[in-house]
């Protein structure tokens, strides 16, 4: 597999601008060439104000503390605003706000991809907007570039910030499900109470957005102008498609043998097919694991799995199949299986983050559990594993982050969650299972669990007065008295501030 690797040293996953304990740095002055972009700030960005509350996935059936963050969003066509995924995720109200008057209208969310980590949102009141010159997009940047972030004081005083353009090429966004464009800048950012949203800009165009910055190294990362047009251009339609996905995992194929090996007798470029998602574009139009995919059209792809971009130079294949296409369109892989070379037809397809056996993302849902005498039953989900914090790969459950990271080869056959017990609450009947939790389950009273769905039904057909749990690990079993549990139920609900001993998906 691809490993993907950030050379920040602070990532900031939530897409917020980071700072450290310094004191602030004194505002810069303008060079001239700056005062001409403050002069168009002022007609093209809005204050968003947003306040709204986190789920809780250690006890799924409330939430955690209220938060509020501030923002700037670019106001572009069709009155509308861009900002981050981030910046809206579980809100419960969005404000925008007029920098030069202090204005304020109740927004609404329009569209949002929390994949590309993208929203539109808009103003419920229609004039809120008027006056104010929409931002065109800057499609042309490239290595070396100048770009301007845009921030404002607390008295709305601008600050402009300008940094260099020092890499294009594909990373991971926050939601880590797929390959996008990102441009990566040396930038002196300084914090400001809404540079959760940042817009950068390029000759009084949107160049890109803030996705991630380390304060100590001044490395930014941003969301670069070409994978806003694509959100846009597909926001535009009648009903939002997302980016497409093909469905694969693969390897460069640098070393000769690995070549020797997939037969590749000819030729030195490609690079090696490890896993193919079943039910998914490739799939569907025939690729198979071991098969070494050579050129996307007429795009030939190098053995570390680049092709040559007229604008950007060496860039990874897998901007051919996000910035552009398109769901729906019909893309051509040429591949070599074994000595053998085949052309397929590859129409691509968005995976919904339901398709997946572990979703990466559960964002603005609440989640899905359910209580048992004092055994609290969830689906595992990367928003779960996130509970453990920045380092969740580390610090999460290992066997759960495994479950995670290698779901398609694990559940080749997909269609299913998988169900763990979370925790154990303390109750009469889990007495001496303190320390069970954390644990796979694989049957409930013989059936097969593959989801909550498939648990609450398995509930209803005790086993002898005894609700029988397998689990992959030990203790291998556990039981419950029916009885007991049923004694137990208000008494649980009510020690521990349950709304309801089950919420189903």
């Amino acid at each position: 597999m691809r490993t993907l690797a950030l050379v920040l040293s602070v990532l900031l996953a939530s897409g917020s601008l980071g700072y450290s304990k310094k004191p602030p740095i004194a505002t810069q002055k303008l060079a001239p060439e700056a005062k001409s972009a403050v002069q168009a700030k002022e007609l093209s960005l809005v204050r968003v104000n947003v306040t709204g509350q986190p789920f809780d996935y250690f006890r799924p059936w409330q939430k955690k503390a209220p938060f509020s963050k501030r923002a700037l969003g670019a106001v572009l066509p069709h009155d509308r605003v861009l900002v981050t995924a981030d910046l809206i995720a579980n809100q419960n109200y969005v404000e925008l706000e007029r920098a030069e008057t202090g204005d304020k209208s109740a927004a609404t969310v329009v569209v949002v991809d929390h994949e590309a980590n993208l929203a539109l949102i808009e103003p419920n009141d229609k004039s809120f907007l008027k006056g104010l010159q929409p931002l065109d997009l800057a499609l042309d940047t490239v290595v070396g570039d100048k770009l301007s972030a845009w921030q404002l004081e607390a008295t709305g005083a601008p600050v402009v910030t300008e940094g260099i353009v020092t890499t294009i090429g594909i990373t991971r966004y926050p939601a880590d499900v797929a390959d996008f464009l990102t441009y990566r800048l040396s930038i002196p950012m300084q914090y400001r109470d809404n540079s959760y949203t940042v817009p950068l800009v390029k000759n009084n165009k949107l160049a890109a957005l803030l996705l991630r910055f380390d304060p100590r190294t001044q490395v930014m990362d941003a969301i670069p102008a070409p994978i806003i047009a694509h959100f846009l251009k597909d926001a535009s339609s009648s009903k939002y498609q997302g980016f497409p996905s093909l469905g694969i995992t693969f390897f460069p194929t640098r070393d000769p043998e690995l070549r020797e090996y997939a037969g590749q007798k000819t030729g030195s470029g490609g690079v090696y097919v490890t896993n193919v998602e079943a039910g998914q574009p490739a799939a569907k139009a025939g690729l198979q694991a071991g098969d070494i995919i050579t050129a996307v059209e007429n795009h030939e792809i190098d053995q570390n799995g680049n092709y040559v971009d007229p604008l950007y130079g060496k860039l990874g294949f897998g901007n051919l199949l996000t910035a552009k296409v398109y769901v729906g369109d019909t893309v051509v892989l040429h591949v070599t299986r074994g000595e053998k070379p085949l052309t397929l037809n590859v129409t691509l397809e968005h995976r919904s983050e339901d398709d997946y056996v572990v979703p990466p993302y559960n964002i603005d849902e609440a989640p899905s559990y359910y209580v048992l005498g004092g055994l609290i039953f969830q689906e595992l989900t990367r928003q779960y594993l996130k509970e453990w914090g920045t380092n969740w790969q580390k610090e999460a459950p290992q066997d759960f982050v495994y479950l995670d990271k290698f779901q398609s080869e694990l559940f080749p056959e997909g269609h299913r969650k998988v169900v763990i017990i979370s925790q154990i609450l303390p109750a009469n009947g889990t007495l001496g299972y303190d320390d069970f939790s954390y644990l796979v389950v694989k049957k409930v009273n013989g059936m097969e669990i593959h989801s909550l769905g498939d648990l609450a039904q398995a509930v209803k057909k005790p086993m002898d007065g005894f609700h029988v749990i397998e689990t992959v690990d030990d203790p291998k079993q556990l039981e419950l008295s029916v009885d007991e549990v049923a004694a137990e139920a208000e008494a649980l609900q009510k020690n521990y501030g349950l709304p309801a001993s089950q919420r189903l998906p």
